[in-house]
């Protein structure tokens, strides 16, 4: 059953140079920088890129000719519908240098952090409607148990933390991608946004997916622009996973020293959508640093971040946040930070009925036929070895361990007690002592 959310309130497009709330010579400064750095002199070309529409482009270039920094060519272009060209002067080409000495952002018109956080209300991740059938659809391809769902469910519904714990290797990050899959609306993310006349871009096509049906084609922006304003990207909620290479500073607003101008950290670009830190305990950071470092998000719904000059500044924190760990939280955490973590859902192992149904699909999938007798020998013979733990990882390992022997003995996939053996001692290393 698929359940659709309201389609989330589209940001209007810029009437006038008086409603954009930046400031004035920085817009002049943007306009003039990206004629310069791109060459060019249409109004309507200057649209496209600089993301805003044709009207209020030509209010910015007349201020700019006002200022004696730009002058028409005399000269109507037939090819562009007659359009008036515009060039730089030698005084408006002193000032482009002069601001890409202070910051080479050209380019897309930045949006006020304001304005961005209002926009950030109207299409926040706690506005989201999950129901049973929706999670369940997102998940049809996992064998869960019905106890799992119903922790998850509420927990995905409310768009606070989650901390998944448990054994590893039964599917704790496939179930995040799933909470990812189960949000299915679309959001607008900006391309950059501006703070105290400082730049921050945040569109990152590796972080965000843009909407098939509002994908960015340039040619395309002059007739999209009054459906909602172009300095925003259309996409799907955005979804960060990081693990084991996951740091604080990764955590802070990234300096670019040659262009100086700032890129959004990861937690920020994940706005509107899912923040994974999966492996929690293998990071170089201690996990309790970690969750100290995101106490306050977590708590107030927002987030601090520092520009170079040392001025600190409040930004929206609207983030699904999941953690993964195969610890147990008390090994980790003191009851502090567990207690900011709203939800902790214990991801065990799957039961033997699970486990052969696990088994089942992955050997219709990889084509590998079912064979009585060995399955018999695994559960009889192998798994009382290991005190019948079942993981969700292991029907995948074995019947990929068989195949790839099948492949080398030259013969067609098979199963057998043999064949089940010998994939058996590849699951796990025999505990010894390495004499050196």
């Amino acid at each position: 059953m698929n359940i659709e959310n309201r389609a989330v309130m589209a940001p209007p497009a810029p009437k006038g140079l008086q409603g954009m709330q930046l400031p004035t010579a920085m817009m002049r400064d943007i306009l003039i920088k990206t004629m310069f750095r791109m060459n060019l002199d249409m109004v309507s070309e200057i649209s496209k890129i600089i993301c805003l529409p044709v009207p209020v482009v030509q209010e910015l270039v007349d201020m700019a000719r006002g200022q004696l920094l730009l002058e028409a060519t005399g000269t109507l272009n037939a090819n562009n519908g007659n359009e008036m060209g515009y060039q730089l002067t030698d005084a408006g080409k002193a000032r482009a240098l002069d601001a890409l000495a202070q910051s080479e952002y050209f380019g897309a018109m930045p949006i006020p952090l304001a304005v961005y956080s209002e926009q950030i209300k109207r299409q926040s991740i706690r506005n989201i409607t999950m129901t049973r059938d929706r999670l369940t659809a997102a998940m049809g391809h996992l064998v869960l148990p019905d106890s799992l769902l119903d922790h998850l469910g509420p927990a995905v519904g409310a768009g606070r933390s989650i901390l998944m714990y448990g054994p590893p290797g039964n599917g704790k990050s496939s179930i995040s991608n799933g909470v990812r899959d189960a949000l299915g609306d679309k959001i607008y993310v900006p391309r950059a946004i501006e703070y105290s006349g400082q730049v921050i871009t945040v569109f990152d096509p590796i972080v965000h997916t843009a909407a098939e049906d509002d994908a960015d084609d340039p040619r395309s922006l002059r007739r999209t622009s009054g459906r909602f304003d172009t300095r925003y990207v259309k996409c799907e909620r955005p979804t960060v996973v990081t693990g084991g290479e996951l740091s604080l500073s990764m955590l802070d607003l990234v300096y670019n020293q040659t262009a100086r101008t700032y890129q959004a950290p990861l937690q920020l670009k994940s706005t509107g959508g899912i923040f994974i830190v999966d492996d929690l305990g293998r990071q170089a950071e201690p996990p309790q640093a970690l969750i100290n470092r995101w106490i306050v998000p977590l708590e107030e719904s927002k987030d601090i971040l520092a520009l170079q000059s040392g001025e600190k500044f409040e930004v929206p924190f609207d983030t699904l946040v999941i953690f993964s760990t195969n610890f147990h939280p008390n090994k980790i955490f003191d009851k502090a930070a567990l207690r900011r973590i709203f939800y902790k859902i214990k991801i065990d192992g799957p039961n033997q009925a699970d486990f052969l149904k696990i088994f089942a699909m992955v050997a219709r999938k990889r084509k590998m036929p079912l064979d009585e007798d060995s399955l018999i020998h695994l559960l009889n013979n192998r798994y009382p070895e290991i005190g019948n733990a079942y993981a969700n990882y292991q029907p995948i390992f074995l019947i990929d361990q068989m195949i790839a022997i099948c492949e080398f003995e030259g013969i067609p996939n098979q199963m057998t007690p043999a064949l089940i053996d010998r994939a058996w001692e590849n699951m796990f290393v025999k505990e010894e002592e390495i004499i050196h």
